[in-house]
């Protein structure tokens, strides 16, 4: 009983399940109208995974038996999933893209105190797109949108309410990442997504993402709640040893979803 009061990790969380079920539900399906096929990801990934691949502090990781570790970033193992797809000839990204979607309870051991809406666990939307290099930003363009016009339609028919997405961060990786961002908005078309290109370049040697990374916030009730992000990645040219390989990954918080009244 003591160990059970003393360990944050053990927790309940404070959101209805019912209502998070019905959530999930909503996302998937949305996202399954786009093309991207909904999976069930185990509660394990390979120990090191997300140091490995993210790359993120272990410290951060659960560690846990029989070379594994808990969960932290579902987009890290639809990475491995759809990387094994591609070297097992499965599937290919070569002709059209492979696309994904998945929820996820995740784990972080990172203490964040009385922080509001951050907790050791949460729940997770993702969605993982994988192509190649056609040339001038075919795959960049084309998988940024994708990703846009499914959290517009998330958050207009769940909530009523309309997205704003910021490209907010310059990073490494690409030789013309401000060439990339703007290449990006001239693609904007005739979508009404609300897209800012900020000229930030904080945390531009976070190697996390590659080229930019982009921001969700959602408003409601008049306040602008930051809900997600995304960005590209290099992990396919790691694990494929391809540089042709592209990748886009991005997740919003489903609990901050349902506690900040969005459902």
């Amino acid at each position: 009983m003591k160990r059970y009061q003393s360990n944050r990790f053990v927790h309940p969380a404070v959101v209805n399940p019912i209502e998070m079920k019905r959530l999930e539900i909503d996302v998937l399906e949305i996202a399954e109208k786009h093309a991207y096929t909904p999976i069930q990801l185990s509660p394990v990934a390979p120990l090191g995974s997300c140091s490995i691949i993210a790359p993120a502090d272990q410290n951060k990781i659960i560690s846990a038996l029989r070379g594994t570790e808990a969960v932290a970033d579902a987009t890290n193992l639809l990475a491995l999933h759809i990387c094994d797809l591609i070297k097992s000839s499965k599937a290919s990204n070569e002709g059209d893209f492979l696309r994904f979607s998945t929820t996820h309870r995740h784990v972080r051991a990172q203490h964040f105190g009385d922080a509001s809406g951050l907790f050791s666990h949460f729940h997770v939307f993702c969605m993982v797109t994988s192509g190649k290099d056609k040339g001038s930003y075919r795959f960049e363009k084309q998988a940024i949108w994708e990703h846009m016009h499914v959290y517009q339609e998330i958050f207009q028919s769940i909530c009523n309410a309309e997205i704003e997405i910021t490209l907010n961060t310059r990073r490494s990786g690409y030789k013309d990442p401000d060439g990339l961002i703007q290449r990006v908005m001239d693609d904007k078309g005739q979508s009404s997504v609300q897209v800012v290109a900020s000229g930030s370049r904080d945390n531009e040697e976070n190697q996390y993402y590659q080229g930019l990374q982009f921001n969700i916030s959602v408003n409601i009730k008049g306040q602008s709640v930051r809900i997600g992000d995304g960005g590209f990645v290099d992990w396919p040219q790691q694990l494929l040893q391809n540089k042709k390989e592209r990748m886009l990954i991005s997740a919003i918080g489903l609990d901050m979803m349902l506690l900040n009244g969005m459902k």
